[in-house]
């Protein structure tokens, strides 16, 4: 029998709709129709649920040193996301677990559950430069799971008590769980948080990014941070053409009001198999849009899916892309937005952890 593709049904509360391969996985499948209708019979099947596996880490502590980001350190709780955003970029950074890039990477996470312990190894060796770690670049240190592990409450914790600063890059509102260590902290210069919202369309973004705060909950974190005293500034990230961009000067006006002091904004990126999972979510979500989004992606990549180009690939090129820079950079005049680039934290007031002693502490 002749291979007949099943059809895609988007599955509620999840981003992916299918499990490709990873890049280095030696084994491939492939889904055959026989004649029972299964895709009707799966129907009833339970939805993939997320699990959770633990993992000892050697380091928590990575250093980048990209030309285009704007931090030397960073960490990161864990591995896989279960927001689902379907745009996210570190999906195929699953591969390297043997694992899909699809629904593995919003389903079967690893938490690392002995990372405040690592992290104080880490600050504590001998010649540690203090630079300000980015908690959040790779996966939301605020996705559901971590309401049970608290892997990120257990870092900001390691860091206000050595006084290490660090920035945050979340889009879930549960960061006001850690208003009574990120506010002592941004007292001292040694915090910054930033909410990413792309979009304020509620239906959109629960086919964009199913579990993460709505939109309109995440304008009320920025407020709450604002208003304990926390800097705040909003990512519009990313920006998708003819999907989200219209709502690019609406998302800046309302985090502007909330109290956000600063903003920035990339565009989509699509590495390695990104690119077949965004398409496979327009054809199931956005049919109608699809041919016209791709296109545009592409003319903002001189003519490819997807550039790597350190000095593009985090806004794009040609003439819809200068037109979204131009937008962005009116509206942040407008509102009196600073540039993220321009932030700064007192890297001075570092004290490296102290080894734990039975006999305590007298000072």
């Amino acid at each position: 029998m002749d291979d007949i593709p099943l059809p895609l049904q988007a599955l509620k509360g999840r981003g992916a709709a299918s499990n490709p391969e990873g890049r280095f996985e030696s084994i491939r499948h492939h889904a055959e129709d026989d004649g029972w209708q299964s895709r009707l019979l799966d129907e009833a099947a339970p939805r993939p649920r997320t699990e959770v596996t633990e993992e000892q880490a050697r380091s928590v502590i990575t250093r980048n040193d990209s030309p285009d980001i704007h931090f030397s350190q960073a960490l990161n709780p864990y591995r896989g996301c279960e927001h689902g955003c379907i745009y996210c970029f570190a999906r195929p950074s699953h591969s390297y677990l043997n694992l899909s890039p699809g629904l593995d990477f919003e389903t079967k996470l690893r938490a690392k559950s002995n990372l405040a312990e690592v992290l104080r190894h880490e600050l504590a060796r001998p010649g540690y430069t203090v630079s300000p770690i980015n908690i959040g670049s790779n996966t939301d240190p605020y996705q559901p799971v971590e309401r049970r592990w608290k892997l990120t409450r257990a870092a900001l914790e390691v860091l206000a008590e050595c006084r290490h600063p660090c920035t945050i890059v979340t889009k879930n509102a549960m960061v006001e769980r850690d208003l009574d260590i990120l506010a002592p902290m941004a007292r001292a210069n040694l915090v910054q948080v930033f909410v990413s919202v792309n979009s304020l369309d509620n239906h959109l973004a629960a086919k964009l990014e199913p579990r993460a705060s709505a939109p309109h909950r995440r304008i009320q974190a920025i407020r709450a941070l604002a208003d304990a005293g926390v800097p705040v500034g909003v990512l519009v990230a990313p920006i998708i053409p003819a999907l989200n961009d219209s709502d690019m000067e609406a998302v800046l006006e309302q985090a502007a009001d909330a109290g956000a002091r600063c903003a920035g904004y990339t565009t989509l990126r699509l590495p390695y198999e990104l690119k077949a999972l965004f398409r496979e979510w327009l054809a199931l979500h956005v049919p109608q849009r699809a041919a016209h989004v791709m296109s545009l992606v592409q003319q903002m990549h001189g003519g490819k899916d997807y550039d790597s180009n350190f000095a593009t690939r985090m806004r794009g090129q040609g003439v819809f892309a200068e037109l979204i820079r131009r937008r962005f950079d009116v509206a942040c005049r407008k509102h009196g937005f600073s540039r993220t680039r321009e932030l700064w934290m007192d890297t001075t007031q570092f004290v490296p952890p102290r080894k734990p002693s039975p006999q305590g502490q007298l000072f």
